[in-house]
């Protein structure tokens, strides 16, 4: 369960109308559309809802898929749940804070990362804050 609790109505004073359809309403953005598709900085990726800490850069690939690819996420960082929408079997991302949707696991794709696994994530549902190099 989530440990951040909000109504509807509060999820979406915080979202604009974007957001609140990925990250509530578990849709997804277009591929290739999202800020964070190609981005290349250093630094860690956080919920877009809560900013709670998800992955660090250094976990993220190139998978050209249209969405940003990590193949870990920080532990604890996330909730996983069955997802057999759309006629596909699937496996759901959740921010573990907030319960936001973030995009979903494929496992077993041959990408070349210690895991095996891309975490498909809409740019949407992140936020990115810089490594700051002087600490």
């Amino acid at each position: 369960m989530p440990k951040i609790q909000k109504s509807e109505q509060e999820w979406r004073a915080i979202l604009d109308p974007e957001q609140f359809a990925v990250l509530r309403q578990k849709g997804t953005e277009r591929p290739y559309v999202g800020k964070y598709t190609d981005f290349k900085g250093k630094g860690i990726y956080t919920c877009a809802g809560c900013d709670a800490p998800l992955y660090e850069s250094s976990t993220k690939f190139d998978s050209h898929c249209g969405w940003p690819a990590f193949y870990q996420a920080l532990p604890g960082a996330l909730i996983t749940e069955e997802d057999n929408s759309h006629g596909m079997q699937r496996i759901e991302i959740m921010c573990a804070s907030c319960g936001g949707h973030l995009g979903h696991i494929f496992k077993g794709e041959g990408y070349n990362t210690p895991t095996d696994e891309r975490h498909c994530v809409n740019s949407i549902s992140l936020k990115f804050s810089p490594k700051d190099d002087n600490k």
